[in-house]
């Protein structure tokens, strides 16, 4: 299945979006309906061509070995090369993966547009370079109890073997957020799994896109009281960071200022449970 938005994707076409995918099913290639997943893996792919093929088919097999339901939702958003038609052809002829494509080059926007096409009860966030099965079946475990699970690049026992200016600027960031916003979890940024009811209208609510967006997503739901687990993870760049941090650095800024503003304008809500 494909989905196509134009530009950004805001909360009315979400909505709609979300109110025709809910009657969809899967079909394998003989046509049949398969079990519904157990986890929906959402996946933002922007000018990947070059790394997409790979990362989806070493995915997919480590997926297969863990005997996990799944479904795969890539969530191209407007590349400039070849990763549409690559991430079209990963989905030919593999019904467990679905396409879902926007014009704009937004994160934040890919990620939203993912978690309110997932059908099954658990949204897992990857990166196409940062991904681990382990993590999602620890998830899946501590889902029964939690309703968003982390896996924190601060957290005790994680083992980070990037860079060290990288690791400063985690914990620069860690601590802004702290005192911006009186955060509890150590980190925002990275793998994350969502049981979907309640993060849905958290998803909707949220403003920011790009990259603020999962910390936005990640600060309204420990605002909205919904349980929060934090676990350690090994992490292995599986390639150079492709963008300059540093460069981030006054946009991110400005960024959470913004959303210091939204929070102080706005009046806590909570979120249905399930």
């Amino acid at each position: 299945m494909i989905l196509v938005a134009s530009g950004r994707v805001d909360q009315r076409m979400c909505a709609r979006m979300e109110e025709s995918i809910r009657v969809n099913t899967m079909a394998d290639s003989a046509g049949k309906n398969e079990a519904q997943p157990r986890a929906s893996i959402i996946i933002p792919v922007h000018n990947e061509e070059s790394f997409l093929a790979g990362a989806v088919t070493g995915l997919r097999a480590e997926l297969q070995e863990a005997g996990i339901a799944y479904e795969l939702l890539l969530c191209e958003n407007g590349s400039t090369d070849r990763t549409r038609d690559l991430a079209l052809g990963l989905a030919g002829n593999e019904p467990r993966t679905r396409v879902l494509t926007t014009d704009a080059p937004d994160y934040g926007g890919a990620m939203k547009m993912g978690v309110l096409a997932a059908r099954a009860p658990y949204v897992i966030v990857f990166d196409i370079d940062y991904y681990s099965v382990e993590f999602l079946q620890k998830a899946l475990t501590l889902l029964d109890d939690y309703d968003v699970v982390l896996a924190s690049k601060l957290a005790p026992g994680t083992q980070d073997n990037r860079g060290i200016s990288r690791k400063v600027i985690t914990r620069g960031f860690s601590v802004s957020l702290k005192a911006l916003f009186g955060m509890k979890v150590r980190d925002t940024h990275g793998i994350k799994a969502f049981r979907r009811i309640p993060i849905e209208p958290i998803v909707l609510q949220s403003r920011m896109s790009k990259d603020l967006f999962d910390t936005e997503v990640v600060l309204r739901a420990e605002r909205a009281g919904l349980r929060i687990k934090e676990i350690p993870i090994v992490i292995e760049e599986k390639r150079l960071a492709r963008s300059n941090i540093l460069k981030r650095i006054p946009r991110t800024v400005l960024g959470l200022l913004k959303l210091r503003y939204f929070f102080l304008t706005e009046k806590p809500r909570g979120v249905a449970k399930s």
